[in-house]
């Protein structure tokens, strides 16, 4: 393939990456508040809301507070949605590479999820609002508390694969390839099971999601890092919420679901696109439900110091259990 094909081929992969980020991203927000409100005896809003919602504020300016940095302000939405939008194309989506598919591994994408969190920081900063600051101070917090577990289940799955003789253990294509849990005995399942609950606890964190939006608090700090945006900047912000709760999902998929159909039933290539992505769709609902849905109605709000113990305590510990039992059963099967 030629440089122009190729950089054509990045640059339409790039545009239908953010089309699939923008509306999976909301439908997921729209069927999230939907199944909150069910399951708290609410009819809420219809699934399409969220879409609603963002039109109305693209229609709406863009306030700026007389004390923040103004191209700081516009920037931290931009880069917020830009960033979100980049870890998609590393992700496999179903039965479709990546658009980055040799170049992604678990350490960059791990990377790459700070950077809207600190974007959002640095807009909070931006605005000037003493709210707003605080809530950017939380955001600092909450990141370096729940990157101690994450870092833990990352390394725990790289080691692994590597000891079971994968090369290149940190690539999602080489985790694809090889099932984390074919590599194990019952050790190791257990292991893997403790690091998949880890990150589906990493997740409303990442995405500042009750129980852990200390950040954002309206009953504390009137909606916090994001109290002074309104318009197209909270647009972007919101469409980055919606994008990246598709990234989390869709990581935990590609680690510790990556199976498609057409690995179990024949099928015809057309058809086996369609499926596997309809496949590939139905384990992220599934993912983003218990993530997110169930535990946000079913947990109030923590306080930053209560998630700080949650993530460096508890979480921290259970995640070296895990990490234990899968090292421990990586010996197991050599002696």
């Amino acid at each position: 393939m030629s440089l122009v094909d190729t950089a054509l081929a990045v640059v339409l992969g790039t545009l239908a990456m953010a089309a699939f980020g923008f509306v999976a991203g909301l439908t997921v927000l729209g069927i999230d508040r939907k199944l909150a409100a069910h399951m708290q005896a609410r009819i809420g809003p219809p699934i399409r809301q969220p879409f609603i919602d963002v039109a109305k504020l693209l229609r709406k300016e863009n306030v700026v507070p007389e004390n923040a940095i103004p191209w700081l302000f516009h920037a931290a939405p931009v880069i917020a949605f830009a960033s979100t939008i980049t870890i998609l194309l590393y992700l496999p989506i179903g039965g479709i590479a990546p658009v980055f598919g040799g170049a992604g591994d678990l350490i960059l994408i791990v990377y790459l999820l700070t950077v809207p969190a600190l974007a959002m920081v640095a807009g909070g900063f931006a605005s000037g609002s003493p709210y707003a600051t605080i809530g950017a101070q939380r955001e600092m917090v909450i990141l370096m508390a729940y990157e101690l577990p994450l870092a833990i289940a990352v390394i725990a799955i790289a080691w692994r694969l590597a000891a079971a003789g994968v090369a290149e253990p940190f690539s999602l294509a080489a985790i694809a390839a090889n099932p984390v849990w074919g590599v194990v005995g019952p050790l190791g399942i257990v292991g893997f099971a403790i690091l998949f609950v880890i990150l589906a606890w990493v997740t409303p964190a990442e995405l500042s999601r009750v129980p852990f939006d200390a950040q954002e608090a309206e009953t504390e700090l009137a909606g916090g890092l994001l109290v002074e945006y309104s318009g197209k900047n909270f647009a972007l912000f919101y469409m980055a919420q919606g994008v990246k709760t598709i990234v989390m999902a869709a990581l935990a998929v590609a680690i510790f679901l990556p199976w498609n159909l057409s690995d179990f039933v024949a099928m015809t290539p057309a058809v086996a696109v369609v499926a596997d992505f309809a496949f590939f769709l139905a384990k992220v609902l599934l993912v983003a439900f218990f993530s997110v849905s169930l535990i946000r109605v079913s947990m109030a709000r923590f306080r930053i110091t209560q998630i700080v113990s949650v993530y460096w305590l508890w979480f921290g510990v259970l995640g070296l259990v895990g990490l234990l039992l899968i090292v421990l059963d990586a010996y197991a099967g050599v002696w």
